[in-house]
């Protein structure tokens, strides 16, 4: 039963993963269409195609490997100086450069000069281009909103789960007391579990955030704080011991391994699934946008321990670069929880919304052969364009984004070499959640 469990994760996993690509795709096919720009083929997966039929003038079809997927536009790239399509030279750069600008003529018809790519305005390219990661942005953030508004997430809560009967360190990493230690204030004041703090010295306390933020900010007062225990309310009185506690950072995350000196009370609280408003929501994605930001920024420093995992005895960290085998195999993980359906549901809907939000982020690098290269080629132009007319120059013309295949197939090769380490260390090594 765990087994099929865990193979029904893997394929809900891969539904939306295919799901995901062919979104993508379809921003770049709409916009193109909307632009005048003919479209052979529209495509989800690489390799064999499994099945198509072709609708008006473009293709549609599924191909064998759901790792990605494309559409063909005709004339991505404008002919060389001298007007051809091709000019073959004995340089292995200069045959990239020519490879690429006659692949981008390929099935050029009568009356598809007026249809090219490359003739459209440049804000109308960027605005092909950048569709297909933003079509992921939508979802990622209609997913993420669905699960915040929706269904809540798991949080720590203002609910008390046990009482510290004395005061510790946390540097002294242990959990039984001492005759020496003093106190707790929470076990002076009588504070007990399932009791929840409604206000701490008369400031309303609906989230944990706000409540641990309080405690911090007042060692050595006496505060009056109002919990609910069985359907009433009681005030109970309290000394907040100052102590040494763990460090927060600006979005209220512990800082491992830092400690400040702060306001103690002396319990933990539970945690629960709490649904979030429209306000909290947006903070929360905000908040995880911006680690996501950082994290891809970070990729090049995490490369020496996932090479460590993959092929050492390097421990896999929980933040380490995933690729689609790891979430799929996180996927089956999921399906085979020990936790209600509702949750489970929940964590399939933020991992795919996480795919998502990173398949945005990776595609607005602006590198070739990622979108971000071509909408940077298209802004460059559009600057050289602008800046000619300012000067009273001559048009430079279309920028020739052909000359940086080179470069974009060195790019490519780093980014495949990743992706076989990445696949190697979720195979040997992978993430795990449970």
């Amino acid at each position: 039963m765990t087994t099929l469990m865990f193979i029904l994760g893997i394929v809900v996993f891969a539904v939306g993963l295919l799901v995901s690509i062919a979104w993508h795709e379809l921003g770049h096919l709409s916009t193109a269409k909307m632009f005048g720009i003919r479209v052979p083929q529209y495509m989800v997966g690489f390799g064999p195609t499994l099945w198509s039929r072709k609708k008006g003038e473009t293709e549609y079809g599924v191909k064998a490997i759901p790792f990605g997927g494309y559409i063909r536009m005709i004339g991505m790239f404008p002919p060389g100086a001298d007007g051809r399509l091709e000019a073959r030279s004995t340089s292995p750069w200069r045959g990239m450069i020519e490879d690429a600008r006659s692949a981008a003529f390929e099935e050029l018809k009568p009356g598809d000069e007026t249809r090219l790519f490359y003739t459209r305005a440049p804000w109308k390219r960027v605005v092909v281009m950048f569709a297909g990661p933003f079509m992921n942005l939508i979802l990622a953030v209609a997913l993420f909103f669905t699960v915040l508004m929706g269904f809540g997430i798991t949080q720590q809560t203002t609910t008390v789960a046990s009482v510290s009967q004395c005061v510790i360190a946390q540097t002294e990493n242990r959990d039984d007391c001492k005759k020496t230690d003093p106190a707790s204030p929470a076990a002076a004041a009588g504070l007990e579990p399932r009791d929840r703090i409604v206000s701490f010295d008369g400031v309303r306390t609906d989230t944990w955030d706000e409540l641990s933020d309080l405690i911090r900010a007042n060692p050595g007062e006496e505060v009056a704080i109002v919990v609910e225990r069985d359907g009433r309310e009681v005030t109970l009185h309290a000394e907040i011991a100052t102590n040494k506690v763990a460090k927060k950072d600006a979005a209220g995350q512990i800082v491992e391994g830092e400690y400040v000196t702060a306001g103690f009370l002396g319990f933990s609280s539970a945690t629960g699934v709490v649904k979030q408003d429209f306000g909290e929501s947006v903070t929360w994605m905000g908040d995880r946008i911006a680690e996501a930001a950082d994290s891809l920024a970070a990729l090049p420093g995490k490369i020496p321990a996932l090479w460590d995992a993959a092929f050492g005895d390097g421990p896999r960290e929980p933040d380490s670069p995933m690729g689609v085998v790891g979430a799929a195999r996180v996927g089956g993980e999921i399906a085979t929880l020990d936790i209600p359906p509702t949750q489970q549901l929940t964590m399939f809907i933020m991992l795919v919304a996480g795919f998502n939000l990173s398949l945005f982020l990776f595609n607005m690098l602006p590198l070739l052969p990622l979108d971000g290269g071509h909408i940077a080629g298209a802004l460059w132009e559009s600057l050289r364009r602008h800046t000619a007319r300012l000067l009273r120059r001559p048009d430079p013309g279309p920028f020739d984004v052909a000359k940086l295949m080179p470069v974009a197939y060195v790019v490519a090769g780093i980014f495949v070499c990743f992706t076989i380490l990445v696949l190697i260390a979720d195979v040997v090594n992978p993430v795990r959640i449970s």
